[in-house]
């Protein structure tokens, strides 16, 4: 069975899909030895991974080397034959039939070819992927060589779908949604075809002309995750090009309620009632079994009375945030870090109240922050018209953190319909939409603020559950627990304490640590392997609806 035999691309669907995931001819290799393919992966799950059928360690100054064969089935090709990735970490190089087809750098962005020229009727497809995760420079996240605590087992390799789909010559190369109130405008981009833009529900249908289209809804049903109502549209072309996707009313404001400032959603103060994401899994790492597995977390999260997912430095898939729009949660999207991180300048300085980075410590390369600065700029680009994220935080506890008042701006002229965390935990004073501080070790005592105030982590508590932990021999949190219900009391009381009084005095959300346990992290809701369930849903739901405004 193909794995993640799902369409990759939920805001662009044509009819015309290839799967090339499943069995991939693989090897790991020096740079200068010639690849020797004795081994079988399983695409799309990296090599460390048990999915993979390799579960092996990819040392740093190695390679790892792709080989498959395949053949278009009759009546696919159209005039152009594209070739996407879903990501690959960090640096690929993809050839056809002996022929480069172009590198990519970059572990958490699609990528795509046009391999129309050097099509033949069967086809090799060879795809060399390194990972030079040690000098800092391309953003990481929680990866780490030596993993242990909150660092986690890197990932190397290809950890997305590989597919091919086929298009006419003058084709929709990306679309792109903008909304205000109830007028929506699209833009075709990469063509400047005339067509028909239909929406699906509603049965409307608007003219597209030179490659826009603007209308403007009656009536309108705006987005939030108690009724996330999704507009579902057709596009298509003179030029013979169809494509499927949708879009979402929603607005966010700061606004002064009563004196103070409140995040609102649609016009309206809201809570964002949280958890920290950090999408990892147990078999796969990056990459869960399953697409459904996503469904799973999101609605394990609502099932607790959970509003909002802080997506910690990674970038997913979009089919997980295709399923955060359809299935009703916000997103609070990280930056993926790059830099490295220093004990005393990221953790322990902060822990003893020094929230300010001393000018000694920041020294970040020219290469490092263009590197952070390209990142940036692509993940607005690659998740712009996902109404499911709310916020974008630019930096976390100081990791990577340079110039932040400058890419707080940067940012807002990327987009300027988003909230902005420019950075959270500390190294604050910087312009920033949020005050947002992180409490792990002491008790949280609302102060008001002159900016909405986001406690943006918090908790962490453990509750082991032997047979489902990843080390026998590791664990690491903030604050232990012997049975559920000890660890469910003293849930209910860091909320019925710290978090649930604060409301009433400005506090307009809260990100608790964490959602599911990550390897010897274990601080989650859930087991790291999702089977088990700490805390007693009907209680959470009580805490969740105390969190109102």
């Amino acid at each position: 069975m193909t794995p993640w035999n799902i369409y990759p691309r939920p805001l662009m669907q044509r009819d015309s899909f290839i799967n090339l995931n499943g069995p991939w001819d693989f090897c790991i290799c020096e740079e200068t030895e010639t690849p020797l393919y004795q081994e079988t992966i399983r695409v799309p799950y990296c090599p460390q991974s048990e999915l993979s059928g390799i579960g092996k360690t990819v040392p740093q100054t190695a390679v790892c080397h792709y080989r498959r064969r395949f053949s278009l089935p009759e009546g696919f090709r159209k005039e152009k034959v594209l070739l996407h990735f879903g990501a690959a970490d960090q640096t690929a190089r993809v050839s056809l039939n002996g022929h480069l087809l172009g590198t990519h750098t970059g572990g958490y962005f699609p990528f795509s070819f046009d391999i129309t020229p050097y099509l033949q009727a069967e086809n090799v497809l060879a795809v060399s992927v390194s990972d030079h995760l040690n000098d800092a420079i391309l953003p990481y996240g929680k990866q780490k060589e030596k993993r242990g605590g909150m660092w986690y087992t890197p990932v190397t390799g290809i950890w997305q779908t590989v597919w091919l789909e086929s298009v006419c010559r003058d084709h929709i190369q990306d679309i792109r949604v903008h909304t205000q109130k109830n007028t929506v405008h699209v833009e075709l981009e990469g063509t400047l075809s005339c067509g028909t833009l239909t929406l699906e529900e509603e049965g409307l249908s608007f003219p597209v002309r030179e490659g826009s289209c603007s209308f403007t809804l009656e009536n309108p049903v705006y987005w939030t995750p108690e009724e996330p109502k999704l507009y579902h549209f057709t596009v298509k072309t003179d030029a013979g090009d169809c494509v499927r996707s949708y879009f979402a009313l929603r607005s966010l404001s700061i606004e002064n309620v009563n004196g103070l400032p409140r995040l609102c959603l649609n016009g309206k103060p809201y809570f964002f009632h949280g958890l920290l994401d950090q999408g990892y899994f147990r078999d796969g790492i990056f990459t869960p079994e399953t697409p459904e597995d996503y469904e799973k977390d999101i609605l394990t999260a609502k099932s607790l009375g959970f509003n909002t997912l802080r997506k910690h430095i990674k970038i997913e898939p979009q089919l997980f945030y295709a399923a955060c729009d359809r299935l009703g949660i916000i997103v609070f999207q990280d930056m993926v870090n790059n830099g490295r991180y220093s004990f005393l300048r990221d953790t322990a300085l902060p822990t003893v109240g020094v929230k300010r980075m001393p000018g000694i410590f920041n020294r970040r390369t020219g290469a490092m922050k263009q590197a952070f600065v390209t990142s940036m700029e692509e993940t607005v680009s690659f998740l712009k018209n996902h109404p499911s994220i709310c916020l974008w935080t630019i930096f976390n506890e100081g990791w990577g953190q340079f110039d932040g008042t400058k890419m707080y701006r940067r940012l807002k002229t990327l987009d300027s319909t988003r909230f902005i965390d420019t950075a959270s935990g500390w190294f604050g004073g910087c312009e920033s939409d949020v005050n947002s501080p992180h409490v792990y070790f002491r008790p949280f005592r609302f102060k008001p603020h002159k900016l909405p105030t986001l406690l943006s982590e918090f908790g962490g508590y453990v509750k082991k559950e032997d047979g489902h932990l990843f080390s026998e021999n590791a664990s690491y949190g903030y604050k232990y627990f012997q049975s559920r219900e000890s660890y469910m009391q003293a849930l209910e009381k860091l909320y019925e304490t710290e978090i649930i009084p604060a409301v009433e005095k400005g506090l307009c959300g809260c990100i608790y640590t964490q959602l599911s346990d990550v390897e010897d992290e274990l601080n989650g809701l859930l087991t790291y392997d999702r089977q088990i369930l700490k805390p007693d849903a009907a209680r959470m739901r009580m805490i969740a609806n105390k969190l109102k405004i």
